[in-house]
């Protein structure tokens, strides 16, 4: 462990909303703060068949299990009493949920107080730069959690990534075999060249059907990868079968493939293997950025349209000068004009501006890395108010 890491254990409690974006952050979370600084990491979570989809050695079945040297507890409820020994030396609620108050009573009763981190969701947003450290004191105890906001410039957590990501990222595109190993473990034959290779995961409502009706009828061969699960009903119609692992069909240029569930490892190579990548949430939305390729955001929607201005906020920072991902970006997320979108001139734009999409992906990440890796950053954060 580093010497200078005051903190020995650290616990995160997760509550499954959002099928696999919520586990999918945490369980990165807990890998790399075991893996990369030595922390013995308890992970509190309701649903471990989310969890058991993104990697598959979970036992879904068990009370505790250790995974990957992460120990995993299952979070039943809010009752049970804890001791001072049974709390760890920093404790993360994830998106404000609410740790049992047993939890917190006995939180309260350790010395030195742990550090107690209100991980909040990723946006770009203004007001999160104010807010990213904002100390909140507990109502009767004394304890003081802070917000910690993910986020794109150096006033914020930053996003997250392990330390050995980008080089792995460079090593799977230098070697056109390890691309075409990966496709064949998923029952993909390698696409021409001329083919252009789509990885699409989505929430339900988007119009996959109409993307596919363009598709079908342009020029270019299309491949679209669709993990199982993901747009259910509309890739079921287009195959005119079961969605399961290994169903495909050809409509003129359009293929359409489903592919198993996959783990977060060979998601990242699913992600790299593709020339435009359609991802959904948080977690796969950040793994697209790290990805280099161009990406297609659906956001988790919100109340009163909340996450359309979320998805303007990451637009406006990240689309600059890109007008057809701006314009194809809205659309696809309802958020722009109230009559029939027109797919297939959105659709031809976004093509011919793939090319700027891609040199705006380098621009990022530099700007990204700029801004240092979410976990240290934590850490340091943590370091700070001890």
């Amino acid at each position: 462990m580093d010497h200078a890491q005051p903190f020995a254990t650290l616990a995160i409690f997760c509550r499954v909303v959002d099928n696999y974006g919520d586990i999918g952050i945490c369980w990165r979370l807990a890998r790399q703060l075991h893996g990369e600084h030595g922390l013995a990491v308890t992970l509190w979570v309701d649903d471990l068949a989310s969890f058991r989809r993104i990697w598959p050695t979970v036992d879904a079945g068990a009370e505790a299990q250790d995974v990957d040297g992460v120990h995993v507890r299952r979070w039943r409820d809010q009752d049970g009493l804890f001791a001072p020994a049974d709390v760890a030396d920093i404790v993360i609620e994830f998106f404000g949920v609410d740790i049992p108050p047993g939890y917190v009573a006995a939180m309260a009763q350790c010395e030195p107080r742990p550090v107690w981190i209100n991980y909040e969701g990723l946006s770009a947003e203004e007001w999160v730069e104010g807010c990213h450290r904002l100390p909140s004191m507990h109502p009767r105890l004394k304890l003081t959690k802070h917000f910690f906001f993910p986020g794109f410039s150096a006033r914020t957590g930053g996003l997250l990534r392990e330390r050995g990501l980008l080089a792995a990222r460079d090593r799977f595109l230098a070697d056109p075999d390890a691309r075409r190993d990966f496709l064949a473990r998923l029952g993909v034959p390698v696409p021409d060249s001329d083919t252009l290779t789509v990885s699409l995961f989505c929430y339900p409502h988007a119009p996959v059907a109409d993307l596919f009706a363009v598709w079908r009828a342009g020029a270019r061969p299309v491949t679209c990868l669709v993990p199982q699960g993901v747009a259910r009903e509309q890739v079921a119609a287009f195959l005119g079968a079961d969605p399961v692992p290994g169903a495909a069909a050809t409509a003129g240029s359009l293929t359409v493939q489903v592919i198993p569930f996959l783990s977060q490892d060979d998601y990242d190579r699913l992600l790299w293997s593709c020339d435009v990548n359609f991802v959904r949430g948080e977690d796969s939305w950040v793994r697209a950025q790290w990805a280099g390729k161009p990406f297609i955001w659906h956001i988790y929607p919100q109340d009163e349209n909340l996450h359309h201005v979320k998805l303007r906020a990451f637009l406006q920072q990240y689309a600059v000068n890109l007008d057809s991902l701006i314009d194809f970006s809205l659309r696809w997320n309802g958020a722009d004009g109230d009559g029939p979108a027109d797919w297939q001139a959105l659709w031809t734009s976004l093509q011919a501006g793939l090319p700027a999409i891609t040199k705006r992906n380098v621009e990022w990440q530099t700007l990204m890395l700029g801004n240092g890796d979410l976990v240290s950053n934590l850490l340091d954060f943590a370091r700070s108010l001890r």
